[in-house]
């Protein structure tokens, strides 16, 4: 084609381009929305583009969940408009929001866990009109095959409703459809009712799982699956309701790396198959692979909304905080190092037999950050665990060398939780479920704070004053987002409930403080708050024990760095001379020349003189 042709068609092309409307999938116009005296989110205006992977971004307790509860059917808004493909539309319910092809995956899954996955999938779904005549006899024997298998109890409540059910040679319709409404809801009548539409939505859940590439045994029980399956359910459950508008509420902050990286690539697919997706997430990295745009809400207002490949994670970071922050870790030389707790030989099985520990020993220190790099499931949670008192031993010994008695030796492991705690042994860990340990999410912040002094009094007699200042220190210094003191840890966002499970943890002065995921779900801003308070800790003596995801935070903040694989230790190195590549290796458990521990002593030595 010659040059002034070319130069013709980009012409076009940019004309085309600049003349283009782009076509909404959702927009939000002036949403408020008023908790009390709390403003959640004020005046927000938010839009969606048909076929994008929009980031929500903000700092923990900014409105991002609550301005997308509205969309999903959760709350209602005080004032505002909602407009889906071009039309204003009132949602004040998940129906009506699903009505809207509009579906939500939220932090905390909402599945039984006793069903299937395919019955949470259909569970709720409108009842059409059973096929009796066709079905019946069919019907019949999946009762009385289902009967077979209940238990002496089940039979015995069952066995009167079948044989009525059963013995009359001809029965009409109608009169089957009553006698099968007399079943109780119990695995046997579940069994019965869901039968015929499990039978044929099967292929239906199967195909949608098939279609964006979802590994998923549609038959296994919720209680037996992962966060990552669960997390596929709940994704199925909206696509199957038709939903062509997703949120997804930290989706990956539980996730593996490879978990992340499945899920990425099912997104991917959604939106080539015309899905629009909105993720709200605190972490950057992932806001630049996965996102077309970033949306940035600070204080319950609506910042900005830029195109991701025209921005940087330092900008967004500015933007959420609206200052410049520091993210550099200052890392103090350790002083006055003492062997606090040593660890020796510990061996482990979990309930399925499995062997989670693995022979594994190492040594904490008095002023030192000991950082636990890993995979994720390699043993870090129950290492901390056992270290705690939580977790059943096989073999091992766990000394602490207590610093109120001249260092005498205490041997852990004949000690209760209890015990340990009161020791100064505390562990302040993050699990899947962020209400599942140490709070209390229908108590109040003060409440919580209370926890750990029931057991030195009568609760109706405990006092409250010093419980409620530690509660007003925590919301102050690590920027809790709440009303009061007195709000229900339930109402907090869960990067909030974190800071104060952590910040409680801290604030009981312990010797050794183990923290596992402390950053997991906080927005960057809160994050290095976390790190600055764990290298406070370090410099008045605690011994810290870290465990973290970001290799990177290891690398700046730790003093050692011990990795562990498959249950066993795999190297032990010094933080300020590793790097990446290096603990990655030891991660896959590959043996590699510079992982011991003595060798990167010495070399630190012989540089220091």
């Amino acid at each position: 084609m010659p040059i002034y042709r070319q130069k013709r068609v980009r012409r076009i092309f940019l004309f085309l381009e600049i003349g283009m409307e782009y076509t909404y999938a959702v927009q939000m116009k002036g949403i408020t929305k008023r908790f009390g005296k709390v403003l959640a989110n004020n005046n927000v205006d938010l839009d969606l583009r048909k076929g994008e992977i929009l980031s929500l971004l903000g700092e923990n307790g900014s409105g991002k969940t609550t301005l997308m509860n509205m969309l999903a059917g959760i709350y209602f808004p005080d004032e505002g408009q909602i407009f889906v493909n071009g039309e204003e539309v009132v949602i004040r319910s998940p129906k009506d929001a699903f009505d809207n092809h509009i579906g939500m995956v939220h932090q905390h899954f909402k599945l039984v866990d006793v069903f299937s996955a395919a019955d949470n999938i259909i569970l709720g779904e409108k009842e059409e009109k059973l096929p009796f005549k066709e079905e019946k006899q069919q019907i019949i024997e999946d009762a009385l095959a289902n009967n077979a298998e209940c238990d002496e109890y089940e039979k015995e409540e069952h066995d009167g409703v079948l044989s009525y059910l059963t013995a009359p040679k001809r029965i009409t319709d109608k009169e089957l459809k009553k006698r099968l409404s007399l079943l109780p809801w119990t695995r046997f009548a579940r069994s019965v009712k869901f039968n015929w539409l499990k039978k044929n939505r099967a292929g239906d859940l199967q195909g949608i799982a098939d279609k964006y590439g979802f590994e998923i045994d549609l038959k296994k029980k919720i209680y037996d699956m992962s966060v990552s399956e669960k997390q596929t359910v709940e994704i199925i459950k909206v696509l199957y309701r038709k939903a062509d508008i997703l949120i997804l509420d930290e989706p990956t902050a539980v996730l593996t790396p490879q978990e992340i990286t499945k899920l990425f690539s099912v997104m991917r697919k959604m939106k080539e198959d015309g899905k629009s997706i909105i993720i709200i997430t605190h972490k950057l990295n992932e806001v630049m692979e996965i996102s077309d745009r970033v949306a940035v809400l600070r204080k319950g207002e609506h910042i900005a909304t830029v195109d991701t490949k025209e921005t940087s994670e330092k900008q967004l970071t500015e933007m959420m905080v609206g200052k410049k922050v520091d993210l550099n870790i200052e890392r103090a030389t350790p002083h006055d190092v003492e062997d606090r707790l040593v660890v020796e030989h510990l061996s482990a099985v979990n309930h399925d037999g499995i062997k989670v520990l693995d022979d594994v020993s190492f040594t904490a220190r008095s002023g030192e950050i000991l950082g636990i790099a890993g995979i994720a499931g390699s043993g870090q949670k129950e290492l901390l665990e056992a270290i705690a008192g939580l977790q059943k031993l096989n073999t091992g010994d766990i000394t602490y060398y207590d610093p109120a008695k001249n260092n005498e030796k205490v041997d852990l492991r004949s000690k209760t939780p209890v015990q340990i705690r009161e020791l100064g042994v505390r562990l302040s860990f993050v699990p899947e479920d962020r209400l599942g340990m140490g709070l209390v999410g229908n108590m109040d912040i003060t409440d919580n704070m209370m926890l750990r002094s029931y057991r030195k009094g009568i609760p109706f007699f405990l006092d409250r004053k010093n419980p409620k200042k530690l509660a007003e220190k925590i919301v102050d210094e690590l920027q809790v987002a709440t009303p009061n003191t007195q709000t229900p840890v339930r109402r907090l966002s869960g990067g909030n409930v974190q800071k104060i499970l952590v910040g409680r943890e801290i604030a009981a002065a312990p010797t050794v403080f183990m923290a596992a995921y402390p950053v997991r779900g906080l927005d960057i801003n809160s994050s290095y708050t976390i790190y600055h308070l764990l290298n406070e800790q370090k410099e008045k003596g605690v011994a810290v024990i870290f465990v973290g995801e970001d290799l990177d935070v290891l690398i700046d903040l730790c003093d050692r760095i011990m990795v562990i694989c498959g249950g066993k230790i795999t190297g032990v190195i010094d933080g300020r001379r590793a790097i990446k590549e290096q603990i990655g290796s030891l991660m896959l458990g590959r043996e590699i020349a510079f992982d011991d521990e003595n060798k990167n002593k010495e070399t630190a030595q012989n540089e220091a003189e």
